[in-house]
């Protein structure tokens, strides 16, 4: 049974008509979502802007939401109302959300599982943030990589969302990390966010140019862990140990490298792909423990996720060229005018 809102209320959101171009998406009135027994109404208060949501308002990403869509995969706010099937969650909790799109919105419907509790330290531009980006590279490095404190790693593209959370939960566990940036901003920041090391790579080398950069300023690592692809992937794989492993987490830089059948057979090495959402579809019970593993961490200040660029909601074409663009240094969340988060 579907629980309905009064007709004629309306809500904002951005609103993908089309696939096609970022600047087409339009902050517009929507219906004020309905909620089934086993949902709860939420009204947002932040949302996270990952790399995919920019994929996927162009149609470029793994999946295609029926159009009309809101983007946005989290965020974070106060629950209005709650399903009757619902337990473990009232009006007035405070929550955060993942969902596959929608959360570009005032307010959002979500099945409950897919809502947990905030703390009450925890801020909800944090909570809005922190989970799509920290969900990934914790699910990479622990149940992929299997880290430890005797572990070396390094993280191509180190300043960008899943870059830095990649290298705050490598160095929770211990870990040795080593960063590879593109500019001295980048390199700065991953410094402050504990990376022992960080050295910029000037993309146009050609790969035998790149290995012999990585080899000597950076050696050799037991974990790779990479979101970017293109001209990198094989000069980093190259410097992999016996038996290491190399994390394919996503390609911003638009390219998919061929990496060479005999590289992993020389280097005794795994190549193992990380895909958040079909983890979080295929074992939703790990994702749970792990989310609250996460969301743990942050609350003790082990993890302190990071965030770059605070933007209205209505504004989220120009945030999200920014990511597609690798402009963005860090992560952006958005939050809505006049409600923001408190």
């Amino acid at each position: 049974m579907v629980i309905a809102i009064k007709k004629g209320q309306l809500v904002k959101a951005i609103v993908c008509e089309e696939f096609g171009k970022i600047s087409d998406i339009k902050w517009k009135d929507v219906d004020n979502p309905n909620i089934n027994e086993e949902e709860v109404l939420i009204r947002v208060l932040a949302a996270g802007v990952n790399y995919p949501d920019s994929l996927i308002v162009q149609g470029l990403y793994q999946f295609k939401p029926m159009v009309p869509f809101s983007p946005g995969h989290e965020g974070a706010g106060i629950v209005e109302r709650v399903g009757t099937n619902v337990t473990g969650f009232k009006e007035g909790d405070r929550v955060f959300f993942l969902k596959n799109f929608g959360a570009f919105s005032e307010k959002i419907s979500v099945h409950y599982t897919q809502a947990f509790h905030l703390g009450p330290n925890v801020s909800f531009e944090v909570g809005a943030s922190a989970f799509m980006t920290y969900g990934t590279s914790y699910h990479a490095l622990v149940q992929r990589a299997n880290i430890s404190a005797k572990k070396k790693v390094l993280v191509l593209g180190g300043a960008g969302g899943v870059g830095l959370a990649a290298i705050d939960i490598a160095k929770s566990f211990g870990s040795e990390v080593v960063a590879v940036v593109s500019n001295k901003k980048k390199a700065n920041l991953c410094k402050e966010y504990g990376a022992d090391k960080t050295i910029i790579i000037d993309d146009s080398l050609d790969e035998k140019s790149l290995t012999e950069v990585l080899k000597t300023q950076a050696g050799s690592f037991d974990i790779i862990y990479d979101p970017v692809g293109g001209p990198l992937s094989i000069p980093a794989l190259r410097t992999i140990n016996w038996g290491g492993i190399f994390l394919v987490v996503g390609f911003a830089s638009k390219t998919i490298a061929k990496i060479p059948a005999n590289l992993p057979l020389l280097k005794g090495c795994s190549i193992s792909g990380v895909f958040i959402g079909r983890f979080q579809k295929e074992t939703p019970h790990l994702f749970l423990e792990n989310t609250k593993k996460i969301l743990q961490m942050v609350q003790e200040k082990r993890l302190n996720p990071h965030i770059s660029v605070v933007e209205n909601m209505e504004n989220a074409s120009k945030v999200l060229e920014n990511i597609f663009t690798r402009n963005l240094v860090g992560k952006a969340v958005l939050v809505n005018k006049d409600v923001l988060a408190r």
